[in-house]
């Protein structure tokens, strides 16, 4: 193999141990590096004194205690040494964001600046391993049979994405792994206004991303669970797309609101777009003049739609709901779309004047089965438009009182289809059931009867019933 060129660029395969979570206030303990130079392996290792506390489940995790680093060098002792260690390499990590992070912050707070090009394993694996649901260290042992020498320890794990690599290698080749180099740290992403600095803080979790122009514009809101990836999902796609490429020419500014889940994202993303209106959003309307058609019978039997207008509407405690439109045009579009597919008459619909005997215009044109002619009985005409409407019946909020929505350490408050707040706490939680006021908004029904009936429906708390035996 010493003959061979170099296939790849080198590659520094990096893990770190750290005090914690959080590059600004935790610290490293540890740092492995095996980097792939030639066909070569070198290896170093390094216990840090991170002069903090560790914490006892860090140290339970890990095996790295106080007393292994008392005595090491400080990251500012070895800071040459790193730099010249991973000087010129691609910095290869997974979950690279926390590993690059941590690095680059300790040489920052030592005036050096640290700025390699960063390869995502999680990101390679997810690009060659598509049909992986999940692409965490662990699924990767797994799946692919990685022999574990010291887990949770800094050249144990280093030494897993080296042999990860060489899976990679062996099922794809040379060629294919530089393709996939170039794809993932080419200089595809930022726009030239954004600073990189600025994404490395974006989190890699759920909530909503706010996209600026200038004078702090709003130009478009976006939701994800993964805030950072989907960002940078937009960025990479402006190479291809032209509505990408136009926000990310135009965008000078990015915040972004951290929720508890997707549940909790997806009602901030319909509140924030209406406050705001971003530019580039397809635009949600708000639900103040919301109608909706009820059936009522006449005296001759006929079932008629009679609209309810939003003086007399009431979303979740009526009955004998259809539908829910933003206006009266839309509520006779919706009818003059199921007359056509269900071949109703218009006149019965009370969409054209009805005149006894005579038949509608559907019925000439061979849209209307004839009930207006009595060639089809009004109980089979009754029975074919409750049929069509009922793909759209409004749900009566089927529970006594307000619920809450457990995700994550929060509760989501709601009643009858109404977002109330969040709480965390039972406090928090009487406190929006018996005071939080909110307007009915047609989104906000949509996102919530979805995700009772679906994925959040083990996470409903009833607490008006029982509220000792749900909260605790």
């Amino acid at each position: 193999m010493d003959n061979k060129s170099n296939a790849y660029p080198a590659l520094a395969f990096v893990d770190i141990e750290t005090t914690g979570s959080h590059f600004e206030r935790d610290r490293i303990t540890e740092i492995g590096i095996k980097t792939l130079d030639n066909h070569q392996v070198h290896v170093w290792e390094r216990l840090i004194n991170p002069q903090t506390f560790i914490p006892q489940n860090i140290q339970r995790l890990t095996g790295i205690t106080p007393c292994m680093v008392g005595d090491q060098p400080s990251f500012a002792d070895l800071a040459q040494e790193l730099k010249k260690e991973l000087e010129g390499k691609i910095f290869v990590a997974h979950n690279a964001r926390f590993d690059y992070g941590f690095i680059k912050a300790s040489f920052k707070r030592m005036g050096i600046e640290f700025k390699p090009k960063v390869l995502c394993t999680v990101k390679l694996s997810r690009l060659l391993f598509p049909e992986q649901a999940r692409h965490n260290l662990d699924t990767l042992i797994r799946t692919h049979c990685l022999k574990v020498t010291a887990r949770h320890r800094a050249l144990g794990d280093a030494d897993l994405l080296l042999q990860f690599w060489r899976v990679c290698e062996a099922k794809f080749g040379e060629a294919r792994l530089n393709e996939a180099i170039q794809q993932l740290i080419g200089n595809s992403s930022l726009p030239p206004n954004i600073d990189k600095d600025l994404i490395d803080a974006i989190p890699d979790a759920p909530g909503c991303y706010i996209f600026y122009g200038e004078n702090k514009t709003p130009l478009y809101i976006g939701k994800s669970v993964s805030l950072r990836t989907r960002v940078m999902g937009h960025f990479q796609g402006a190479l291809t797309q032209r509505k990408e490429m136009k926000l990310s020419q135009q965008v000078r500014d990015i915040d972004w609101i951290e929720t508890a889940g997707e549940l909790s994202a997806l009602i901030l993303e319909s509140q924030l777009i209406k406050e705001r209106m971003p530019s580039m959003n397809i635009k949600l309307r708000r639900s103040k003049d919301l109608c909706a058609w009820s059936l009522v019978e006449d005296g001759s039997g006929v079932l008629t739609p009679m609209l309810v207008t939003h003086h007399h509407l009431a979303p979740g405690l009526q009955d004998n709901l259809y539908g829910l439109f933003y206006s009266k045009r839309d509520a006779n579009s919706y009818l003059k779309a199921i007359a056509k597919k269900y071949r109703l008459c218009e006149a019965f619909l009370g969409l054209e004047k009805r005149i006894e005997g005579k038949s509608c215009f559907g019925y000439q044109v061979k849209q209307c089965s004839g009930v207006c002619i009595g060639l089809t009985p009004i109980t089979t005409h009754n029975l074919q438009l409750k049929t069509a409407m009922n793909f759209f019946k409004v749900q009566v909020w089927p529970y006594s009182g307000a619920i809450a929505i457990r995700e994550g350490e929060e509760m989501i408050v709601i009643d009858k289809w109404c977002y109330l707040g969040t709480a965390v706490n039972e406090a928090e939680l009487y406190e929006l059931a018996e005071h939080g006021e909110a307007e009915f908004d047609l989104d906000i029904y949509k996102i919530i009867k979805k995700a009772i009936s679906g994925p959040y429906k083990n996470q409903v708390i009833n607490f008006t019933v029982q509220p000792k035996a749900y909260i605790e």
